[in-house]
């Protein structure tokens, strides 16, 4: 692990062509660090996981990088700019969306918001903007769908139309959060095609999981939190036993495969 931060710092000149910089970052709520010195890049074309316990600061990191949560120590530069100046080139998907399941609005209209960063609330969405969404719909398998009720679709269905909503605003730096939990096998592998068709238009990805096998797939680096960053980098160097015990501590009680074996994991709303 890195030395810790002493206190807040000036960003530091961006290397050319990075995405996320975070820089010795404390994250805090309330004055509370919630995580504590997390050191890490994506480039773009890149895909980044996530790796914790539950209450580890995965979502937090996520927040932070969104400009949601304060940075009380380090720097997050996001794309060269602060987390909130960039919000209009960062896509995010999160564990569940708040869309009420009884509202009638189509498959459609939910990917079509994905493109209101681009024209703005006021403006009716043009042409091109439809044929974007419609792009974004048939790239995670659901272009039949788009006059669906979202609200009837199933658990992963509606997962992959909030990654089309993600899709369509074309965004620099895509963050999903946990985006396959509870996911059919079927969803899970058009939200991997669909992932991977993004980053080789050269967006960058930072994926929160619990899922060894998914890092392993879809991630170039890994990075192990919980509380503080206990290993960034390359995935066969970061996803290891060792690592991986030292990150869950004593909630780790086997490692089979490519699965963490966790006992009593910590419910936290700062997950």
């Amino acid at each position: 692990m890195a030395e810790p931060a002493s206190g807040p710092a000036t960003p530091t000149a961006l290397p050319v062509g990075v995405a996320l910089r975070i820089e010795h970052a404390t994250v805090a709520y309330d004055g509370t660090p919630a995580l504590q010195d997390v050191d890490a890049q994506v480039l773009p074309g890149e895909t980044v996981a996530l790796i914790g316990p539950n209450g580890a600061g995965k979502s937090t990191l996520i927040k932070a990088v969104l400009g949601l949560v304060p940075v009380t120590a380090g720097t997050i530069t996001v794309l060269g700019k602060p987390p909130a100046a960039a919000r209009r080139d960062v896509a995010y998907v999160p564990q569940a969306d708040t869309l009420d399941p009884e509202f009638p609005i189509s498959v459609a209209q939910v990917v079509l918001m994905g493109r209101y960063r681009r024209t703005g609330w006021l403006r009716r969405p043009g042409r091109a903007d439809r044929r974007i969404a419609a792009e974004a719909l048939a790239q995670v398998g659901l272009a039949d769908r788009a006059k669906a009720r979202f609200g009837t679709l199933s658990g992963g269905q509606r997962q992959r139309v909030l990654l089309a909503r993600a899709i369509a605003q074309q965004p620099r730096l895509l963050l999903l959060d946990e985006p396959f939990n509870g996911v059919d096998a079927l969803s899970q592998d058009a939200l991997l095609t669909a992932i991977a068709v993004l980053k080789r238009r050269g967006a960058a990805v930072v994926i929160s999981t619990h899922d060894l096998t998914l890092a392993h797939l879809a991630c170039d680096a890994a990075c192990l939190l919980n509380r503080h960053m206990y290993g960034f980098g390359p995935v066969h160097d970061v996803i290891t036993p060792a690592l991986l015990r030292a990150t869950y501590g004593s909630q780790a009680l086997e490692l089979r495969g490519d699965r963490v074996i966790v006992a009593h994991p910590i419910a936290n709303r700062h997950a």
